[in-house]
């Protein structure tokens, strides 16, 4: 029962790089099926496709930000870990935002980049336009990263 703080701490680490992660990886599998697609009618258009590929890929780089900062907080990654468990509650729900909104959000994205994909496979000439679709996905990414690290500095100078 003693280290159950230090246990939903890590759970809340986990998560959040794990459904980030997730996500990335259905969202990137999915927007490059898209763009083999393309690159395979016309391989002058790799680099704009591949661009648009990698978008969904951030949300598992942010799930794995906030998975570094809870563990640099807990003391995990160099120090003491002993956290109360009401601490530890704590850092897991300040990890939810991005576990959760990584994941969604970067499925989402690939479904604006394919969309995006397509409109490159017929107007090349378009391609900063496409851009801004499955960039405004990424925006409630960006702003659940936000929260998170907030959160998680926030419960570090509470007295619990």
């Amino acid at each position: 029962m003693e280290n159950l703080g230090v246990f939903f701490a890590l759970a809340g680490a986990v998560c959040s790089a794990l459904m980030s992660g997730i996500g990335s990886a259905i969202g990137v599998g999915k927007a490059g099926q898209a763009a083999a697609g393309v690159v395979t009618d016309d391989p002058s258009k790799f680099s704009k496709v591949l661009i648009l590929q990698l978008l969904p890929g951030t949300q598992g780089i942010y799930g794995l930000l906030i998975a570094f900062i809870t563990l640099t907080q807990i003391g995990v990654m160099g120090g003491s870990s002993d956290i109360s468990f009401a601490k530890g509650l704590l850092y897991f729900a300040a990890c939810m935002p991005m576990a959760w909104v990584g994941l969604f959000s970067a499925v989402q994205q690939a479904n604006a980049a394919i969309s995006s994909i397509s409109l490159v496979n017929k107007k090349p000439d378009q391609f900063g336009k496409s851009m801004i679709f499955p960039a405004m996905v990424e925006t409630y990414a960006i702003l659940a990263l936000l929260v998170s690290i907030l959160s998680i500095f926030g419960i570090a100078s509470l007295n619990i």
